[in-house]
């Protein structure tokens, strides 16, 4: 199985030099080394051998039909390319291959993410093949034999894209970016007021725009700083939130985002690096809530941070290992400089190893295992996206094939009467729910086909479209009572499921307004013009301040019922675009402020020295 890792991505990676093949050939060859891999790597339910823990002859038997039906198109691609689709009669081995890639996509995509995927594909399959009664030929030859179902945009963005990115963070994280990332955002924060929850949020931010996963993301800084914080005092709850909604964010966060945000730049025909611009702020917006919710919410309950001589300095953790972002800044440097995406990725992963070098610190973690080893790890790591990819390409195939996302268009608009703001509380609804369960890339996909166009329809612009459905796609992550991030997180801080999710509801609030913002207000994308854009992200900032103040009930001191209601009140009208709105939640919050100052009244707690 690591042999297969590894030739995956040398070949990827000789593909970015070099160029792809055609597309439905280069699509295929992505996807048998995915599907060889996964049924190597992940063990069907009593399909392995008990005393070896090795494939046995089942799962053999499915990894060789899996490759087959995954390689047909290669092999075959002559005949693909001159037959006439939904015209010529499928061939006995069309059928055959293409059932065959069906039913074991839908299997491995369970393996390596669970039934909520594959169940809603199979779902749409019913839908297509019963409901509908477009049959058999014609639904294998519009998922199998076409690039609008499998071997869709999703897979491709996967070859092309992600598939790079993921060896650049497997690369970066074993040079020791992962020790710079924490040392670095301890040497910043630990000493504060509530300094590992701050931890977490720096930590998280910059892990998260690397790996892009919410939940590998929990697992690898959460180790960490949850324990951390339940030392100085946080509750388990609300330290496993923090982690939970700190590492959910690193999704939106540039330069590298997640999955899904290769996706859009595909779906929306433009490049990546608009992508990044459209989320830079929504992003920037999100942590400075974030970082200021546990910033009150230390200050409410009397929290101090870690003793400095506990601390990483600043200065030594730059001397020795800040040569690390290097990597990072070439990524943003060859983007900014006009090249494409995957070839910035592959700019990036080639400096890694010449940047670690520069110092003995990180020069002793750099030889041929530990490149091996980053390969075999990417290639690994990407199974689950490609597959999830891939399934959510049968679930476009269906809504394509039968009309079924213009019919939700007109049941939106229907249900909504027109009103833009129902519509857009619908979509979020919905949209939330998709994602239970679903990697936030499937997610996304699902969503654009099915809830897009009615947004579109009602007048939003098609960038802010697309960005609200992402981020619901994201937030699920974080939203009872399926949250994957929370689970993740629970598994360290052992707390309770529901005393976790409403804490991250609580701290993740201004990630559910953002989506709002951006939809009747462009500038927050970073659109229009820029006086425009500069007043809207300079309100919007106070917004989400006085809205993390309103939920945790401070600001200069604590809260009443009253006070936190007129934060509450300034944070949605500055959130809003305008004048006039902009000018009300300025005068409430100078009104709140002054109430506090005047009264001078106390934290109740005293402030309590980390132990």
């Amino acid at each position: 199985m690591a042999g297969v890792a590894l030739a995956m991505s040398l070949y990827h990676l000789w593909v970015a030099f070099f160029g792809p093949p055609d597309a439905q050939k280069f699509r295929a060859i992505h996807l048998t080394f995915v599907v060889a891999i996964a049924f190597l790597m992940l063990p069907g339910r009593g399909y392995r051998d008990p005393e070896t823990g090795k494939p046995n002859i089942f799962d053999l038997v499915l990894l060789g039909l899996a490759v087959a039906s995954a390689a047909y198109p290669i092999f075959a691609y002559d005949y693909l390319v001159k037959r006439m689709y939904y015209v010529d009669e499928l061939t006995i081995p069309d059928f055959i291959f293409g059932s065959l890639a069906v039913i074991l996509v839908l299997e491995a995509t369970r393996r390596a993410v669970g039934w909520a995927l594959p169940a809603t594909a199979a779902a749409f399959l019913i839908y297509t093949l019963i409901w509908r009664g477009f049959g058999l030929e014609m639904t294998l030859d519009q998922l199998y034999l076409t690039t609008e179902g499998i071997f869709g945009i999703p897979l491709g963005v996967s070859a092309t894209y992600i598939v790079l990115f993921i060896l650049f963070g497997a690369l970066v994280e074993r040079s020791g970016a992962g020790k710079l990332f924490m040392d670095f955002a301890m040497s910043l924060t630990g000493h504060a007021a509530g300094g590992p929850a701050k931890v977490a949020c720096v930590t998280s931010g910059l892990f998260g725009s690397v790996s892009g996963s919410a939940v590998a993301n929990v697992m690898t800084t959460g180790v960490f700083t949850i324990p951390l914080m339940k030392r100085i005092g946080y509750r388990p709850g609300f330290a496993g939130a923090v982690e939970a909604v700190a590492s959910t964010g690193g999704q939106i966060m540039p330069p590298i985002m997640g999955a899904a945000a290769f996706v859009m730049a595909e779906f929306l025909g433009i490049g990546y690096l608009e992508v990044a611009a459209f989320a830079l702020f929504p992003a920037i917006l999100y942590y400075v809530a974030l970082f200021m919710a546990v910033h009150f919410e230390a200050k409410r309950t009397g929290m101090v941070g870690l003793p400095r001589s506990e601390l990483p300095s600043l200065k030594d953790t730059l001397a020795s290992r800040g040569h690390l972002f290097l990597p990072l800044v070439i990524i943003i440097a060859t983007l900014l400089m006009g090249y494409s995406a995957p070839l910035s990725a592959l700019a990036g992963i080639v400096s890694v190893v010449p940047t670690a070098m520069l110092r003995k610190e990180t020069r002793k973690d750099v030889n041929l295992h530990m490149i091996g080893d980053a390969l075999i790890s990417g290639a690994k790591n990407t199974v689950p996206v490609a597959l999830a990819c891939a399934c959510a390409g049968i679930v476009v195939g269906c809504i394509t094939l039968t009309n079924l996302g213009t019919e939700f268009t007109g049941l939106v608009i229907a249900v909504s009467q027109d009103s833009l703001v129902l519509a857009l509380v619908l979509t979020m609804i919905a949209g939330i729910i998709l994602g239970m369960g679903m990697p936030t890339t499937p997610a996304y996909i699902v969503q654009v086909a099915l809830l897009v166009p009615a947004l579109v329809k009602l007048g939003v612009m098609v960038e802010a479209a697309h960005m609200f459905v992402f981020y619901y796609a994201i937030l699920s992550a974080i939203t009872p009572p399926v949250a994957m991030a929370v689970y993740a997180a629970n598994g360290i801080s052992r707390a309770g499921l529901w005393d976790t999710g409403f804490s991250a509801l609580k701290l993740g609030a201004t990630g559910y307004i953002i989506p709002f913002m951006f939809v009747f207000g462009p500038s927050i994308l970073l659109i229009g013009e820029w006086p425009v854009i500069v007043t809207t992200l300079c309100t919007a900032l106070i917004g989400v301040v006085c809205l993390a103040a309103g939920m945790t009930g401070f600001l200069i001191t604590r809260a009443g019922i009253v006070e936190r209601l007129l934060l509450l009140a300034a944070a949605l009208v500055l959130i809003k675009p305008g004048l006039w709105s902009d000018l009300t939640g300025i005068g409430l919050l100078v009104v709140v402020f002054a109430w506090q100052y005047m009264t001078g009244r106390k934290p109740e707690l005293a402030s309590k020295p980390a132990q």
